[in-house]
């Protein structure tokens, strides 16, 4: 909200109200405190839906028919009205035209609102007699005080509905204000919801943000919610708002540098940045706050650079993430799961959830649509699935959703549009070249037109309006030619072929272009990647490899960077996790699952209701399992009893016979071609 907005309430505020109104307005000041106890706000209802009036009032008002009362706003505006029709949207016009506040005196006709003005109230007129107005821009900043001073309920829902369409970085932190003066409390929670969740853009782009006070800026920077990459992000913020009027707002500086969390950053930038700005080597109370810290960081970095973070300091306790990532299902020690893994980016660490009921399967499809998590199609070692089931992290419940037409096993799943694609795959008798996609309103599943290629164990994402997919086994060899699909269009065209054949490859959308990693070329598990970007070349380029090398691995977008987890490395299956950063353009290692396993599907949610539960405070009172389960993974890297039967079940792949740990290793080709073909046992 800009200054000229302000200065409007100001001076819609300090308007000459008339007797009866302040008379009013007191009696709905005591109302309210009585009843804000037990009251819930209304403002954002979860059943909101626009009310239709009988069509013959507006009739009525544009004749100017039937008339008892009038309304005299601004400049002499007078608005003939119906008593009865705005006393029905409005407690506060009943009070006065009804006389009720004077002891049963002759009833009012005619109420004088001069400092309203005239525009303004007839869009209140408006709603009183069609159940709806026009809120918009330039006329929600007057409206909605208005509509509150008046109890017009209806219009102040649509007003906060539109104010909550509109929240941008740049106009947040005014709409919370905004919302909180005028005690809409449904939307001043959204607000700051959305500023916790979307703080580095309000940082980079509001100018509102410089204006905040220091309480309030204090209270944002302590939320546990914050959603922040990393603790620098925070301090940046401290010096940005203090450097805009440091004589003021020098003296904030002690409490606001409390915020950050040191123990999360670097030795480096903590000295380098924070110790080494000019305000804080010149003021001895900051200097007494940091001691702490630098004390803290300074033990780290003589232990050791590369060790792990003590989470349970003080220094080092991480926000909750905003982003969750699930990790579900997949072939781990010779036979398919039903773990599903969650993994805290803020804390980097995995946890383990056994008792949320999915399915034991591998080679399946996951996606997830409106915060709610499908999965598709797979193998469980004895049936290929068609069926569909969907869970939801809020309940922690699965259902069961409408079939596919066809059984789909090393299925390629991708949203767009709010629609599900299942793409090609193995239906246990023959690799596919079909495709179908998902509406969750109507929970049906419809065919599309078929690919070129027959595509099973490729992979699919969409980017810019379209759908594209790579790579795969079609029963002979590995493939690395790439279609697209325009959904405009409805017809499947080539691309450009990538630079190597791949088989359990992952392909992922990032930024404005697309990743294809990994996978099987037919000899070797692969490392390496290659990025297409469609606006700028039709050809693939390498980009740096993997750690890892890897097929049949899940991939997600996670803090605007690549993660790649777990998967098939030519000897066994893995826990390892990767993330790339395109800006540093570096792989990174992130801490590995509880799981070692392959065939392994996930996904990411923002913005969870209940992000809290899936992170590490939540969780930190298991953690004497979670040490266990770590304890276990190590025995099975160092060649404990896990890695024992992996081992023994991969002793198999150069006989004829095949176990179902060659699962693992995905969908390659033929034994007599590939000795470590897991697709000859599929069929």
């Amino acid at each position: 909200m800009d200054g000229r907005g302000r200065m409007k309430f100001r001076k819609l505020l300090r308007g000459r109200m008339s007797r009866a109104n302040v008379l009013v307005a007191r009696l709905n000041q005591c109302t309210r405190k009585q009843a804000s106890r037990a009251r819930k706000c209304m403002c954002l209802p979860s059943n909101y839906a626009l009310v239709e009036f009988p069509v013959v009032w507006s009739e009525l008002r544009a004749n100017q028919q039937l008339c008892d009362g009038a309304i005299r706003c601004a400049r002499d505006h007078v608005f003939p009205v119906h008593r009865a029709i705005l006393s029905a949207v409005s407690p506060y016009f009943k009070a006065l035209f009804t006389n009720s506040l004077k002891g049963g005196k002759t009833e009012t006709t005619e109420v004088a609102i001069d400092s309203v003005p005239g525009k303004i109230f007839s869009l209140i007129l408006d709603y009183a007699y069609t159940g709806t107005c026009n809120v918009n821009a330039d006329n929600v900043e007057q409206l909605l005080p208005l509509a509150d001073q008046f109890e017009v309920l209806g219009v102040v829902q649509l007003c906060c509905q539109f104010l909550l369409q509109e929240l941008r970085p740049e106009n947040c932190l005014g709409v919370f204000k905004f919302a909180r003066h005028y005690f809409c409390r449904d939307l001043e929670e959204r607000g700051r919801k959305y500023i916790r969740h979307h703080f580095k853009r309000i940082l980079q782009e509001s100018q509102e943000f410089k204006e905040v006070t220091g309480e309030e800026l204090e209270a944002i920077l302590r939320d546990d919610e914050l959603n922040v990459k990393n603790e620098e992000i925070v301090f940046e913020a401290v010096k940005a708002w203090v450097e805009h009027n440091p004589e003021e707002r020098r003296p904030c500086l002690p409490r606001l540098l409390r915020c950050v969390r040191y123990g999360l950053m670097s030795y480096h930038f903590f000295t380098n940045n924070i110790l080494a700005w000019k305000t804080v080597e010149e003021d001895q109370h900051c200097q007494h706050v940091l001691g702490p810290a630098n004390a803290y960081l300074s033990e780290q970095e003589t232990k050791h650079s590369g060790g792990e973070i003590d989470l349970k300091n003080p220094f080092a306790r991480p926000r909750i993430p905003y982003e969750i990532l699930f990790a579900i299902g997949g072939w781990s020690a010779g036979s398919p799961t039903n773990f599903v893994e969650t993994y805290d980016t803020r804390a980097d660490r995995w946890f383990l959830s056994v008792s949320m009921d999915a399915t034991p399967r591998a080679y399946h499809g996951l996606c997830a649509l409106n915060n709610q998590i499908y999965m598709i199609g797979g193998f469980d070692g004895n049936q290929h699935f068609n069926t569909v089931r969907c869970f939801d992290p809020v309940t922690k419940e699965w259902r069961e959703r409408a079939c596919m037409y066809h059984a789909r096993c090393y299925v390629s799943v991708c949203t767009h549009g709010g629609k599900i694609y299942a793409l090609g795959g193995y239906n246990g008798r023959t690799r596919m070249n079909s495709g179908e996609r998902y509406e969750p309103q109507k929970n049906q599943w419809e065919m599309i037109p078929p690919m070129h290629r027959q595509r099973s164990d490729a992979s699919a994402a969409a980017l810019q309006d379209k759908i594209y997919i790579v790579g795969g086994f079609n029963g002979r060899e590995v493939l690395n030619s790439a279609e697209v699909f325009d959904v405009r269009t409805n017809q499947w065209s080539y691309i450009h072929s990538m630079i190597n054949p791949r088989s359990g490859v992952s392909l992922v959308a990032f930024r404005d272009s697309l990743y294809a990693l990994g996978g099987f070329d037919g000899f070797t598990r692969l490392c390496s990647g290659e990025r297409y970007n469609p606006n700028h070349s039709e050809d693939w380029h390498t980009v740096p490899e993997m750690l890892s090398p890897r097929s049949n691995f899940a991939t997600v977008i996670l803090d605007d960077m690549i993660f790649v987890v777990g998967g098939f490395n030519g000897s066994t299956t893995i826990a390892y996790a990767e993330c790339y950063d395109a800006d540093s353009n570096e792989w990174y290692d992130a801490s590995p699952m509880n799981l070692n396993r392959s065939a392994l599907s996930a996904c990411v949610i923002a913005g969870l209701t209940n992000a809290r539960e899936y992170s590490y405070q939540s969780k930190a009172r298991d953690l004497g399992q979670g040490q266990a389960s770590s304890e276990n993974q190590e025995k099975t890297n160092q060649g404990g009893e896990g890695a024992a039967e992996t081992n023994a079940a991969i002793s198999t792949e150069e006989g004829e016979s095949v176990n179902f740990e060659e699962h693992d290793q995905g969908e390659a080709g033929p034994m007599e071609e590939i000795a470590e073909s897991g697709g000859n046992f599929l069929g």
